[in-house]
Parts: structure tokens; C-alpha cells; sequence
């Protein structure tokens, strides 16, 4: 596992760290144990992210948690702010600086590329943080992240409203990240049915997986509700076949576009 500061070999690229970078106790040093039981990376949307990166070779990794997305083929620098999140990385991970995104301790175009997946929305100023990520990258800013004004899915609509109420303020629209970062291109990122990364939307086709705690746990909005009456309608919809009868099709399916997009400003 890996320390706050764990450099590690092969760390002569990595540029000098300024100043001081004191960071709080974040809200994952106290939801994010297990994390990485369920939080895998999937490869197609692997393979999606290395695309967009292009041909950069020196990336940093901003809201890294236990390193999902970080390509193995170039060299990669994480920072995150929760020592329970860095103490989940494998040893072979990438060398991890337990830092602020609002105040990235590199100078000015340190790195080729900046990389954010999934982690806008737990950022104290994601304004900041975003223009702070354009400041130390020198080619590119590549994010992973969700568009509040999409519709969202079943889950949300029919179960736990409160989800939607709580996460479209949170997430940056896709005009805030312009604004921040400069013009975009906006990539839609449909979600595999079998998807190994089990964010909130990944479960779209197996709903049986919601009714999980250990899923749960590895989804950061669910511990902001009381999920209890929502989780009481799904498993009797389920136990009923309600909920097939309403949705059952997506089960056919193979993806399905619940809202997140993949984000390249260059």
C-alpha cells in the first residue's frame, strides 16, 4: 500500500512540489474503507480515457482515490486529499502526494496532461480546482464526470429522487468546465451493462446490485440519504416483478447512456 508521499523508482521526472499543501480530513478518510472492492476500472471505458489523453506522456492524476483510470504506459503522478483513499492503492500504483485540487503544489505546465475521473463533485471550489488543473497542464485536460442536465436513469427517477436532488448542484455543468478549462469536446460515455466500476450509474441493468450494502458503500451519494424507503420499493418491485415489467428491457441491452461524459479541453 501505499504512504502520503511515496515517490517511489523512476521518480527524477516528477517536478518539485512548492510550498505547503495542507489538506483537512476529507468525507472519503470516513466512507472510503472497502472502497476498492467494488471501484475496478473497466476497461472499455479504460480504453476510452487512454484515447483521450492523446500522446501525453507525463499526466497527473487530480482526485486519484486508489488509482482506477491511471495508464500504465506513462508516467503518472496522483494526487489526492484522503489517507484512507492513498492507503487503498496497490503497491504498483503510481506515486501518490496527498494533496488539495484547489491547490496543486506544481509550477505552471508541470505536466502534459491533467486527468479527473468521477471526482469533480467532492471538490470544496471545483472552479478553482478545474482552473488549477488548466494551469499545471501544458497540453491537455482530459475529465471523467457527470452532466447534471441529463435525465438520469430509473434509479433516480423512481426510487431515490433525493440522488438527483443531491447531485445535480454538486457536478459542474458542462458550460462551468468550459468556462474554467477553455472549449471542450463533450464525449458521450455509455456505461457497459457488465460494467466492472460500480459508480452510482453502473448498475443500470442489475438492480439487484443497489440492494447491496457493500455496493452502497462504494457509492459517495448513498451516504449522504437514508436510502431505507427507497431500497424497501426496489426489493419488493423486484420481489413482485414490478420492476421487470417496467424496465426489464434494459436488461437486453448492452450500454446505455445514464449521463456521463468524457470531457477533453486542449
Amino acid at each position: 500500500m501505499r504512504s502520503c508521499y511515496d515517490p517511489g523508482a523512476n521518480s527524477s521526472w516528477i517536478p518539485t512540489l512548492r510550498g505547503k499543501f495542507p489538506v483537512n480530513v476529507t468525507r472519503y478518510d470516513r466512507i472510503g474503507v472497502g472502497y476498492s472492492k467494488h471501484r475496478r476500472p473497466d476497461r472499455r471505458l479504460a480504453s476510452r480515457i487512454e484515447e483521450a489523453l492523446g500522446s501525453a506522456r507525463r499526466v497527473l492524476n487530480v482526485g486519484a482515490g486508489t488509482g482506477s483510470y491511471e495508464p500504465e504506459h506513462r508516467r503518472v503522478l496522483a494526487v489526492e486529499p484522503s489517507v484512507e483513499m492513498i492507503g487503498q492503492r496497490p503497491a504498483a500504483a503510481a506515486p501518490a502526494i496527498r494533496a488539495d485540487a484547489t491547490r496543486l503544489p506544481f509550477p505552471d505546465r508541470s505536466f502534459d496532461a491533467t486527468l479527473a475521473i468521477l471526482t469533480l463533485h467532492h471538490w470544496s471550489d471545483r472552479m478553482r480546482g478545474l482552473a488549477e488543473m488548466r494551469r499545471v497542464a501544458r497540453d491537455r485536460v482530459v475529465i471523467l464526470t457527470w452532466d447534471p442536465d441529463h435525465e438520469g436513469f430509473w434509479l433516480g427517477q423512481e426510487y431515490f429522487p433525493e440522488i438527483l436532488a443531491i447531485d445535480r448542484p454538486i457536478f459542474p455543468t458542462l458550460s462551468e468546465i468550459r468556462r474554467a478549462v477553455g472549449p471542450l469536446e463533450v464525449r458521450t460515455l455509455p456505461i457497459p451493462i457488465d460494467c466492472a466500476d460500480g459508480f452510482l450509474g453502473a448498475y443500470w441493468g442489475r438492480p439487484e446490485a443497489y440492494l447491496e450494502p457493500s455496493v452502497r458503500a462504494a457509492i459517495s451519494t448513498f451516504a449522504r440519504i437514508d436510502p431505507s424507503d427507497g431500497l424497501a420499493r426496489l426489493r419488493l418491485d423486484l420481489d413482485s416483478g414490478t420492476w421487470d415489467r417496467r424496465y426489464g428491457g434494459l436488461r437486453a441491452r448492452t450500454e446505455l447512456d445514464v449521463g456521463y461524459r468524457l470531457v477533453v479541453a486542449s
